[in-house]
């Protein structure tokens, strides 16, 4: 049976992390840490529910260990990424959109919505985590596409590192490596990560969860992941044009020429 309470406290923690971060930012003047703060909500869901469910079963311990590495790696990846006192150009947009009183504004349509979507897309963590039912075989595939989203994601996010650190790659296209095979990577790697969670949650009887994968790959594909970030580059990137012929978008596949 779905606990609400137990659901609802997860929310409440998310709500209290989402108004620090709204606070910081109205001090640094800046919303960009948002971005470090993503993964940081599903681990504060995962724990919280955890401690009310009380349990040390395989599975919880399995979801809270995968969790943890995930948003641990993806919070620092982040952080390290943007880090500076410059605001990132999405939410540079954002703000000049939401002008006057974006300081107000932030707190529902950076922190507070952010929030959200991560506590519905936490589904499959809190359906893994409240169920007594023992490991099955779905928990076993479910950790294998999970390891394979996240060494996927992880290649993906170092390879992007690696050719940006090199001032000689500015305004370049990074078309080797993973990005061979796919344009966006890091994106197909997250995606795994969650259809691998939501395997673990199916184990566990929460077929309900499927809300969790199905909203984060329609985010990663149509709100903030390829759709955001293709939505310009051309102008910026002349290259990327022939990118999008020769490589598949989201799912990796062999370059057409």
């Amino acid at each position: 049976m779905f606990n609400w309470p137990i659901y609802f406290y997860s929310l409440v923690a998310i709500g209290l992390f989402a108004l620090i971060g709204w606070m910081l930012s109205l001090v640094r003047d800046n919303v960009t840490h948002v971005d470090s703060m993503w993964s940081l909500f599903f681990l504060l869901v995962s724990y919280t529910s955890a401690l009310f469910v009380f349990d040390s079963a395989p599975r919880i311990l399995l979801v809270l260990t995968l969790v943890s590495v995930w948003a641990i790696r993806l919070c620092a990846y982040l952080s390290w990424r943007n880090w500076g006192p410059h605001e990132d150009h999405r939410y540079v947009e954002i703000r000049r959109n939401n002008e006057p009183h974006f300081w107000l504004k932030s707190s529902y349509i950076i922190f507070g919505l952010q929030g959200v979507l991560a506590w519905i897309i936490s589904l499959s963590l809190y359906g893994a985590i409240d169920s007594n039912a023992p490991m099955n075989a779905l928990d076993y595939f479910g950790f294998v596409l999970f390891a394979f989203g996240f060494y996927w994601e992880t290649v993906a996010d170092w390879q992007l590192s690696q050719f940006k650190a090199n001032p000689l790659n500015k305004g370049k296209v990074l078309n080797s490596g993973l990005w061979r095979y796919s344009r966006h990577p890091n994106y197909f790697g997250e995606c795994c990560v969650w259809w691998g969670f939501y395997l673990i949650a199916l184990a566990a009887g929460a077929w309900w969860a499927i809300i969790s994968p199905l909203l984060m790959t329609f985010l990663l594909l149509k709100v903030s992941g390829v759709s955001l970030l293709e939505k310009d580059i051309s102008e910026r990137r002349p290259e990327y044009l022939a990118y999008i012929n020769s490589t598949n978008s989201f799912v990796p596949g062999l370059p057409k020429n």
